[in-house]
């Protein structure tokens, strides 16, 4: 009954004093089912106590073989690959696919072409997954986590580099696109480009779409508060470059305190929603009566 990241962001604002004005929340993930059926995690919503409004969110890519993407990155990475070259992903000749049998690179291509044991995603988890897959720093994980941990451990902090990125409008919501990041990226890895720069970037790149459209919400919503939670968030590479833009903009921030970014808080954030939404109710039935 309580929407996964609608849960993350309340549980960051009972974390600030118990906020309950509304606020942007930004919900960077790994999995949270949405309410279209598709795994969300990389989120935009408005929200209170209550209620909440999805105004912004990754582009849908298909994640082949559900658990199996999480556990091997190179799934991803394959993923927004096909997404955008098609059956030339065979002939690309990136160092990551030799560690890769063939078979499987051709098998996983005909599961997302034919929508076969397909979910689609909007998880900036798994865009993680992909970006570090790519760069072969990590295609198979241990642990949770792990592809996104070893990316942020080997950037170093690049000023003013940033990648391609597009945002179109769906439906009334904005739909952020990385297909000319993942471009660039492929550009900079046949250039020589090093993984510490092209990570670096990478993250600059996430924080500039916090950023940008956070900006254009404040905006459109007179609502100048910015929520940040998720297990993307416990990357701090990420979160002090987000919270730097944001704060340098005017906006105020919001982050975890005594509560945990990831799964472990959003118990918090179901509470806390379960009982605004009772009190809802009460008060209606009072009214009726």
């Amino acid at each position: 009954p309580v929407q996964h990241h609608h849960a993350h962001i309340v549980s960051c604002m009972a974390d600030n004093n118990g906020l309950s004005e509304p606020v942007i929340g930004v919900a960077f993930d790994g999995t949270g089912y949405g309410e279209d059926g598709a795994v969300w995690g990389g989120e935009f919503i408005l929200a209170d106590y209550s209620d909440y409004r999805r105004v912004a969110h990754f582009e849908y890519v298909p994640l082949p073989g559900g658990d199996a993407a999480i556990l091997k990155p190179y799934r991803m990475a394959l993923s927004y690959l096909f997404k955008i070259f098609g059956s030339d992903v065979l002939n690309m000749g990136l160092p990551f696919l030799r560690r890769i049998d063939q078979d499987e690179i051709a098998i996983i291509g005909m599961q997302i072409k034919g929508g076969l044991n397909i979910l689609q995603t909007s998880s900036c988890g798994r865009l993680f997954d992909a970006v570090s897959a790519l760069l072969d720093v990590c295609g198979e994980t241990d642990y949770e986590g792990q592809a996104a941990v070893e990316l942020e451990s080997v950037a170093q902090i690049i000023t003013g580099e940033r990648y391609p990125y597009n945002i179109f409008d769906k439906d009334g919501i904005r739909v952020i696109s990385f297909d000319g990041m993942i471009r660039a990226i492929i550009n900079d890895i046949r250039n020589g480009a090093g993984i510490s720069f092209i990570s670096a970037k990478f993250h600059a790149t996430i924080a500039d779409v916090i950023l940008n459209v956070c900006r254009q919400l404040v905006k459109e919503n007179n609502i100048n508060k910015v929520a940040l939670s998720g297990g993307v968030f416990q990357n701090r590479l990420l979160l002090e470059l987000a919270v730097r833009r944001l704060e340098e903009n005017g906006m105020i921030v919001l982050m975890h305190k005594d509560v945990p970014a990831n799964d472990g808080g959003i118990a918090l954030g179901q509470a806390v929603i379960a009982q605004s939404k009772m009190h809802k109710a009460q008060d209606a039935m009072r009214n009726e009566i």
